[in-house]
C-alpha cells in the first residue's frame, strides 16, 4: 500500500512538471507572437530601417543571417564531418584521440562571447577580415564544430559494425565504404546535427556583437552580393538587441516572431526527416 502511495505520488510530480513546462513553453511562444506578429506585415519583410523614407524592415538582416548560415555551414560540415571519420574509422584509440574529444567537449562549453572576443582579435584584427559577415562566419564555424563533429561521431557509431564486415568481405576499400555505406547509413543523424547547428547559428548575437557588426542595407548591384561577404553585416539576433537597447520594442517583438517561426521551422524539419529516415 505505501509503495503504491508513493508511485502515485511521483507520478503526480513527474505530469506537474510535465504540464509546467508546456505551459512555460506556450506561455513564452504566445506572449511573442501576440507582441510581435501585428508588426510583421509585407513591408516589414521586405524593407530596410530608413529614417529618412520612414520605413522600418528587416530584409537587410534576414539576407545578413542567410550569409552567415550558409558560409559558416560551408566552413564547419566539411571539417565536423571529416574530424568525426578520422576519430571514428581510422584514429586508433588512445591518448591523441582522448585529447582531441576532450579538446571538442571544451569548445562546446565556452561562452559565446568568449569566442567572439577571439574572432575579434584573431579573425577581423589579425588576419585583417575587420567587421565582416565573413569574420562572423569563421567565428560561428568554430562554435558549432563541436556540435557537428559529436553528432556525426554519434551516428557513425550507431552503424552495426556488420556493414563494415560485409563491405571489407566483399574487397571494398576504406574509403569506399566509408563513402557509399557508411555515410549513407549515418545520414540521419548527421542531418539532424547540421539542422541544430542552423537553430544555434540563428540564435547566436553576442559572438558576432564583436565579429559581424551591424549593418543592416541591401546591396545595390550584382557585384555587392558577393562584396557583402567583406562587410559588416547584423544579423536578426543583433538587429533585436539593437532594437531593445533603442526601446523600439515593437519592432524587436516583431523580429523575435519571425526568428521563432524560423526555429521552429527547424525543428518540425527535424522531426519530419527523423520520422521519414525511420519509416524507411
Amino acid at each position: 500500500m505505501m509503495r503504491k502511495w508513493k508511485d502515485d505520488v511521483l507520478l503526480c510530480l513527474i505530469y506537474l512538471a510535465a504540464f509546467f513546462t508546456e505551459f512555460l513553453l506556450i506561455g513564452i511562444l504566445g506572449y511573442v507572437f501576440v507582441k510581435g506578429f501585428p508588426q510583421v506585415s509585407l513591408s516589414f519583410l521586405t524593407n530596410v530601417t530608413s529614417v529618412l523614407q520612414g520605413t522600418a524592415g528587416i530584409a537587410g538582416n534576414f539576407v545578413n543571417t542567410l550569409y552567415m548560415v550558409v558560409m559558416t555551414l560551408a566552413v564547419a560540415v566539411p571539417f565536423g564531418i571529416g574530424a568525426a571519420i578520422y576519430l571514428n574509422e581510422y584514429a586508433r584509440p588512445g591518448r591523441v584521440v582522448r585529447l582531441i574529444e576532450f579538446t571538442t567537449e571544451t569548445l562546446a562549453g565556452i561562452p559565446s562571447i568568449l569566442f567572439g572576443l577571439f574572432g575579434m582579435v584573431f579573425f577581423g584584427t589579425t588576419l585583417g577580415l575587420g567587421y565582416s559577415i565573413l569574420t562572423g562566419a569563421l567565428t560561428l564555424a568554430l562554435m558549432v564544430l563541436p556540435l557537428i563533429t559529436k553528432n556525426t561521431q554519434e551516428a557513425l557509431k550507431a552503424v552495426p559494425e556488420a556493414y563494415r564486415s560485409g563491405a571489407f568481405g566483399m574487397g571494398a576499400g576504406k574509403w569506399y565504404m566509408i563513402r557509399t555505406i557508411l555515410l549513407p547509413a549515418a545520414m540521419p543523424g548527421i542531418v539532424t546535427g547540421i539542422l541544430l547547428s542552423v537553430g544555434r547559428i540563428l540564435g547566436e548575437s553576442a559572438a558576432l556583437l564583436f565579429t559581424a557588426g551591424s549593418g543592416y542595407f541591401l546591396p545595390r548591384s550584382f557585384g555587392g552580393w558577393f562584396r557583402k561577404l567583406s562587410e559588416s553585416g547584423g544579423t536578426l539576433t543583433v538587429q533585436l538587441y539593437l532594437s531593445m537597447s533603442k526601446a523600439q520594442y515593437s519592432v524587436a517583438f516583431g523580429i523575435a516572431a519571425v526568428l521563432l517561426c524560423m526555429v521552429l521551422g527547424i525543428n518540425f524539419l527535424v522531426r519530419m526527416l527523423a520520422k521519414k529516415w525511420d519509416a524507411v
